[in-house]
């Protein structure tokens, strides 16, 4: 018999998950403030300056957005979390298991990685002092919905924290890489990069038609923008942060070990440095909200990315797909490379939880413990959020 946390996602025995009066209250004061918003003239972009018009269209329910395991299907393995697993968090290490998770994150529509060399940052990124966050922040200008900004430990060019030198941005979902980034030409990467990426919203179309390999840069001390594609079939973002709560900067290492220990005997680990084609890269990023549903994790996943997808690739896609493998050539690759089909965000995830991560979430793009774990995500293969 499987034990109890295989056959119920919650912790109220069978009870029906539910909202506590105090989110009941938070939810609707939010709501209650974008109404208010949405009435005052050039007010979209109040309290950040990164944000875009906000995108439209309903929520997807939570059976809809994505598939979730069943035994008669995927296996009896996803009844059982992970026995060989001797990872643990620390004793003390306790989260909230009373909220509803799922429909509660605001709706975003790209997502910057910036590379910083480091694990750890201040409270909130966009006071680094001197950084591409800061530079981002200030200069807003952001066309195309709202943008997530987020430090994380993507190497920089030369391995240094040094804000002073380029880095290197992964912009999400386009899947694409952008080097020399540096916080004099940060208006250029948001006016000809960001905002001519595709969105989570955007249709499975191939990006390399409005964004260029290069860019010449506007001031003659900085290097061009480059961007090429990422190599990576899906990459896992988990909050490290420990300035923002400790059980953030505990987690991370810990997820990332085990992690690890079941992606390399697939061949699909890759490590920072690690420019392979295909496999998972794992990165640290700065809060991103939630912190006491410990430990979030976002799984950014190309279209059927590991060839075990249940659901049929949309029109067009697979045709795409045959061609780039027919090709056989890393420039056509690029040039058919549509980036993220989905990103699966989830939370209260432990080390027991990683091993079905990998087989159904990240192989298969399934969720083990939707009720428990899914705080919301896109799949624009479909034309689905959770926003």
């Amino acid at each position: 018999m499987p034990p109890p946390a295989a056959t119920n996602n919650n912790t109220n025995g069978n009870a029906p998950p539910r909202m506590p009066v105090k989110q009941k209250m938070a939810v609707s004061l939010k709501s209650l403030v974008s109404s208010v918003l949405s009435a005052v003239p050039g007010a979209a972009g109040v309290g950040a300056a990164v944000s875009g018009p906000a995108s439209s269209g309903g929520p997807a329910r939570i059976e809809s957005l994505f598939a979730r395991t069943e035994a008669e299907v995927d296996g009896e393995e996803c009844l059982h979390d992970c026995e060989s697993c001797s990872v643990k968090y620390p004793r003390g290490f306790k989260v909230d298991e009373e909220d509803v998770l799922y429909g509660q994150v605001k709706g975003w529509s790209t997502h910057v990685l910036v590379g910083t060399g480091k694990t750890d940052w201040v409270r909130d990124v966009a006071d680094e002092r001197g950084s591409v966050m800061e530079a981002i922040q200030r200069v807003g200008g952001v066309t195309n919905g709202r943008l997530m900004l987020s430090a994380s430990n993507l190497p920089t060019p030369h391995d240094t924290t040094d804000y002073s030198e380029p880095t290197t941005v992964l912009l999400l979902p386009a899947f694409a890489i952008v080097h020399n980034v540096h916080p004099r030409n940060v208006p250029q990467l948001i006016s000809d990069v960001v905002n001519v990426a595709p969105t989570n919203s955007s249709p499975l179309t191939p990006w390399r038609s409005t964004i260029p390999t290069s860019l010449p840069s506007p001031d003659a001390s900085l290097a061009d923008l480059t961007i090429n594609a990422c190599p990576h079939s899906a990459v896992v973002l988990m909050c490290s942060q420990k300035t923002r709560d400790a059980r953030c900067g505990q987690s991370a290492p810990l997820l990332r070990k085990e992690l690890e220990r079941h992606l390399r005997p697939l061949g699909l680990y890759r490590d920072l440095h690690d420019e392979r084609p295909g496999g998972v890269g794992i990165y640290f990023i700065s809060h991103v909200g939630g912190h006491k549903y410990s430990a979030n994790v976002m799984v950014y996943r190309r279209p059927n990315a590991f060839g075990k997808d249940d659901e049929p690739l949309p029109e067009g896609v697979e045709e795409a797909a045959e061609a780039k493998e027919e090709k056989n050539g890393e420039e056509e690759k690029e040039k058919s490379d549509v980036g993220a089909a989905q990103c699966i965000w989830l939370a209260r995830v432990r080390p027991e939880d990683c091993e079905n991560l990998v087989r159904y979430t990240v192989l298969k793009g399934k969720v083990v413990k939707p009720e428990r774990q899914l705080r919301g995500g896109f799949d624009r293969g479909r034309g689905l959020m959770s926003w």
